[in-house]
């Protein structure tokens, strides 16, 4: 249509309406860049796989943010469409989805990735594309990139925290445990120094590939040790069969000290609150923690998903991080990935874990270590709580 004939359109319909007549409805005519009225963002975890019953759940989370968001408003008047890919347990697929929906769907970040196992194979990915990435689980640091924005606690605010806790309030000799990639053994052998440094006793040390479900020797192992404290890094799937099998050989949190580092609420639906019970956690985020924010979050993730969910410490870092990303948007009046990242440096958020905001500089949050034990429930009695740490991805031991 010329313009002369779209005024002509425009100006004899509106000459018609005021008269009183409805011809026929306007035409909603947009030119190429009217299309922004939606803005695209990528939201990449394991729908399948081991990693699934960890992961799934950080979409429901994810999704329940944009939800609200676009609710309110959107960002910066544009709602926010999401593009969900799966990244079915299996790291090259990470990857393949990641490129996907930087290169192809032009997502102005992506929300995703659990393990580091993932995140490292999708680091390069965003690197060479430009892109960005919230991450919202627990990890070992000894990273920083200009690419990934970290909403979880990186392991000088989660298991320094955890093991000088430990050492002080329930013992000097530690069996460790963990899966077999890069999260368990960097956050283990951080521990081991920790313990070195306290005077404390490694009694063991092992590690189970991603999905292991046969744990009866090393329990056996842990028995004859007689550790004052089990140091839990396992995770995923595995979980469910390590925690039944400790159960079903008497090892209980009554009668032995076991703190798990990726083990929260939301894993412990899918355990059974009868293996964790009176066993330890250590986490930023509880669904039991008391103030506003957290009240309205549990309510609104309860009312959508229903009253039997519950959330834990990743689905909580992955909700932040959606409105931690527009936040940065609005502030930096702008979609732009570095513009973005420049506008997070000492951004606040009051989010349900408590007041928290960006570093100046290393892409993470500071961060409360919290630690709880699990009750009947399933829900945590929090029994420490840290001041805020400063985010230190690359800690000197």
């Amino acid at each position: 249509m010329s313009n002369f004939n779209r005024r002509q359109f425009i100006k004899t319909s509106s000459a018609i309406a005021a008269a009183g007549a409805v011809p026929f409805p306007m035409l909603n005519i947009r030119t190429a860049g009217a299309q922004a009225n939606t803005v695209k963002v990528g939201i990449l975890h394991s729908l399948t796989g081991t990693i699934a019953i960890a992961e799934k759940s950080v979409v429901d989370a994810e999704q329940l943010a944009i939800e609200e968001i676009n609710k309110a408003g959107g960002v910066m008047g544009q709602k926010i469409e999401a593009v969900v890919e799966d990244g079915a347990s299996d790291w090259p697929t990470f990857a393949e989805k990641a490129r996907k929906l930087i290169e192809k769907d032009k997502v102005a970040s992506v929300f995703g990735c659990y393990t580091s196992a993932s995140r490292k194979a999708v680091l390069p990915v965003f690197e060479k594309s430009k892109g960005l990435l919230y991450y919202p689980t627990y990890y070992e640091g000894l990273e920083q990139s200009p690419n990934i924005m970290y909403t979880a606690q990186e392991a000088s605010q989660s298991v320094i925290a955890a093991m000088e806790w430990l050492m002080k309030n329930k013992g000097k000799t530690f069996y460790m445990i963990g899966s077999d990639y890069i999260w368990p053994r960097t956050t283990i052998k951080i521990a081991k120094a920790v313990l070195a440094k306290g005077g404390g006793k490694l009694v063991g040390e092992d590690y189970y590939p991603l999905g292991h479900i046969e744990f009866s020797s090393v329990i056996n192992k842990i028995k004859g040790a007689k550790p004052d404290v089990i140091l839990n890094c396992v995770v995923g799937g595995s979980n469910v069969a390590f925690f039944k099998q400790l159960t079903a050989a008497g090892i209980t949190g009554k009668n032995q000290t076991l703190l798990s580092l990726a083990v929260s609420e939301e894993e412990v639906s899918g355990i059974g609150a009868d293996n964790t019970a009176d066993t330890l956690t250590c986490m930023g985020y509880f669904q039991s923690l008391k103030n506003g924010a957290n009240d309205k979050f549990v309510k609104a993730f309860k009312a959508k998903y229903g009253a039997g969910r519950v959330v834990g410490d990743t689905l909580e870092c992955g909700y932040i991080g959606v409105y931690l990303w527009k936040m940065a948007a609005e502030k930096a009046k702008s979609f732009d990935v570095e513009k973005v990242v420049a506008a997070s440096s000492n951004l606040e958020i009051d989010a349900p874990e408590g007041k928290v905001k960006f570093h100046a500089s290393n892409h993470h949050l500071w961060k409360h270590a919290r630690i709880g034990t699990f009750q009947a429930d399933g829900q945590v009695n929090m029994i420490y709580e840290s001041p805020l740490i400063e985010p230190n991805p690359f800690p000197k031991l």
